[in-house]
């Protein structure tokens, strides 16, 4: 048994497995997941576990360049979007490859998700509570 990081084991194989450019999706628990793209189911119920959680564990397990956002999270999720955005900035930051959040809109976002090397489900039931990273190189 792992002492500390990911616990779930099909995530944790996911980020180990992913290399420069793939994508990881953490999504709210509504968001429709492309037939054919793995998921990985953490719900337990709405609210548990949340989604700043689950990002909060990935990214502190996978080197991240860019995070894309649905525009309508800005409106619609006002403080989650801080918290994320917040969140996401402390990730990149030591990255020298113009690493940045993107914005498209979210039926644009739902598309993206068929590239995806696995959606994360979690129990958010907050609007828009989606991002995809894409996955850096820490050199």
């Amino acid at each position: 048994m792992r002492k500390h990081g990911l616990l779930n084991a099909p995530l944790a194989r996911v980020v180990a497995e992913m290399g420069h450019t793939d994508t990881l999706a953490i999504a709210d628990a509504g968001l429709p997941i492309p037939p054919g793209t793995p998921r990985i189911d953490l719900a337990v119920r709405p609210g548990v576990p949340g989604f700043v959680d689950v990002l909060e564990a990935v990214l502190d397990e996978l080197c991240v360049e860019r995070a894309l956002l649905a525009t309508e999270m800005k409106t619609a999720s006002p403080g989650l979007h801080d918290v994320t955005t917040e969140r996401l900035a402390g990730a990149v930051a030591g990255i020298d490859t113009g690493a940045h959040v993107d914005y498209l809109d979210h039926d644009v976002f739902k598309v993206r998700l068929a590239g995806a090397r696995a959606v994360v489900r979690t129990g958010e039931c907050t609007p828009f509570a989606n991002v995809l990273l894409t996955s850096g190189v820490p050199f």
